[in-house]
């Protein structure tokens, strides 16, 4: 099945932004550890926007809710463009990433249950469930055509599936109230955009203006608010034939530079400024901070492998095109990589708890850091043992 072309340019253009993306982490790690950390932090603390309608909210959640919804809606795109007529468009392939995502949450809070069961650490367990979606792309990006674009758009579908899974831990088990008004009325608002989309109305700022409301509703509702961009993504519509560029193709064009060089390094170095303290290692060996690494390190590669193999065994499921399980494992491990929502979901399990916060942040940062090095070294020793096979 032929690849989108956009997807292509998003793999291209992600090659070089990954490279960004690590140096923002290094710039951000250097700061929150030096005598401008307490400045940047208030910086990301400020409060910008205006009060009308409630829309004054610190830079770092008009980062994390505002920008990275952009993010979610390119990815939502891609998604939508490969179950329409792409490498996920049989049932096989686009339940695959449902089943692995599944797996991939369950297990990792069952190892951390195992270790935290009747702690202080044991509302923590949300924690190793999450992928960050921006960092495993980049790094499975920067590849470029080492593994095949069937395999990177696996783990896009999966990291999609899992963070909606997160959203909704987050929803029933982290958010202290939900404000059932704003539910409805994102409901209407997406309701709307697909029946704009079935009266094939392909004007793109139709969709946008009903987007932009349908965060707004969300964002008030208690629920993370970036959902609304994968919600906007499969309401625009697309088409099957090569002849004509459709809405979506449109978007995803206009959306990959600024999305891969502006929001991308922007999220990296506003949420890696973890500052290092006394006590940060010990962490690491606690139940917490064990916890957290095997759940991310070990659960995820077990979970999505463990219930990948079985969707395939039973014949729901098919492995990716031209994949092998090798490099199955490789982005089971990609999956580790936590970082934000993770780093998000441990705010909200330890609240007013300053040192156990920081260290779960370490325990992520640890974590994530083994998961992308693992996961980048298999993917590239598999792609240079098939060479050599192929030269000899």
């Amino acid at each position: 099945m032929k690849l989108s072309i956009y997807f292509k340019k998003f793999v291209k253009s992600s090659q070089s932004s990954g490279i960004l993306l690590i140096f923002c982490v290094a710039i951000a790690l250097g700061i929150a550890n030096s005598s401008l950390a307490e400045n940047f932090q208030r910086f990301l603390d400020k409060e910008i926007g205006i009060n009308l309608f409630h829309l004054k909210y610190p830079v770092s959640i008009w980062i994390n809710d505002g920008l990275m919804a952009i993010f979610f809606l390119l990815v939502g795109l891609e998604i939508k463009r490969e179950v329409v007529e792409g490498e996920l468009s049989s049932f096989k392939n686009a339940s695959l990433p449902i089943f692995a995502a599944v797996g991939g949450m369950l297990v990792p809070a069952i190892i951390y249950t195992l270790f935290n069961s009747g702690t202080e650490y044991r509302n923590g367990w949300g924690i190793p469930m999450a992928t960050d979606i921006a960092f495993s792309l980049a790094i499975i990006s920067m590849l470029g055509n080492k593994v095949p674009n069937s395999i990177k758009i696996f783990l896009a579908a999966l990291a999609i599936v899992d963070d909606l899974g997160a959203i909704l831990v987050i929803a029933i088990f982290y958010t202290e109230q939900i404000h059932w008004m704003y539910i409805f009325l994102s409901l209407g608002a997406s309701v709307l955009l697909f029946l704009l989309n079935y009266f094939k109305v392909k004007t793109i700022i139709v969709y946008l203006i009903p987007g932009i409301f349908l965060w707004y509703f969300l964002h008030h509702s208690g629920i993370h608010a970036t959902i609304a961009g994968v919600v906007l993504a499969f309401s625009i519509p697309t088409n099957i034939s090569r002849t004509e560029i459709s809405p979506l193709e449109k978007l995803e064009h206009q959306l990959h530079l600024p999305v891969s060089f502006f929001i991308m390094p922007i999220f990296a170095l506003t949420n890696t400024n973890i500052t290092f303290t006394n006590g940060m290692v010990d962490g690491l060996f606690s139940g917490l901070g064990l916890g957290i690494i095997c759940g991310l390190v070990l659960g995820k590669v077990i979970g999505i492998n463990l219930f990948s193999l079985l969707a395939i065994k039973f014949k729901i499921s098919s492995l990716p095109q031209n994949a092998s399980w090798i490099q199955m494992l490789g982005v089971g491990l990609l999956a580790g990589i936590g970082f934000t929502m993770s780093i998000f979901i441990a705010l909200l399990s330890f609240k007013d708890e300053i040192q156990i916060q920081d260290e779960a942040k370490f325990a992520i940062l640890i974590a994530s850091f083994i998961a992308a090095v693992t996961g980048y070294v298999i993917l590239n020793l598999r792609t240079v043992k098939t060479v050599e096979m192929k030269e000899a």
